[in-house]
């Protein structure tokens, strides 16, 4: 299981880091979108904040992924962002899932990997001290 557990995650961080950094330094050209899909991306760009707020969401979690430290920080706040992937990808370009449903079934694996560090966070009554 550890190396199962080193194996995943080393690949999610590469997959995320890649991604953020093609995005940040315009590694390849952005492809002719049409209906939907351009639609969504319109939409995205008008928020101009958003994208790069992912991006570099990715980015850190994709670096502290690779490390190995707050790996089960990274694979909370990766959550949404992952959701987010394979809706976008189910709904407007169903043939290039194939990374975003990596990418959900590496989060849910690592988060079983890493159930016990979410004891408290999923506790229905907080307690302090």
């Amino acid at each position: 299981m550890k190396i199962a557990v080193i194996v995943i995650r080393s690949l999610m961080g590469a997959l995320l880091l890649f991604g953020s950094v093609a995005y940040f330094l315009k590694l390849f050209p952005t492809p002719e979108l049409t209906g939907g899909t351009k639609i969504f991306m319109a939409g995205m760009d008008a928020v101009v904040y958003l994208m790069p707020l992912v991006k570099a969401t990715e980015l850190a979690c994709g670096l502290a992924l690779l490390v190995g430290r707050f790996v089960p920080l990274a694979t909370v706040v990766l959550a949404p962002v992952v959701l987010n992937i394979v809706l976008y990808h189910a709904f407007l370009d169903p043939a290039t899932i194939g990374a975003g449903v990596f990418l959900l079934v590496g989060g849910l694996f690592l988060a079983y990997a890493h159930r016990s560090h979410f004891k408290s966070l999923l506790a229905m009554k907080a307690t302090l001290g």
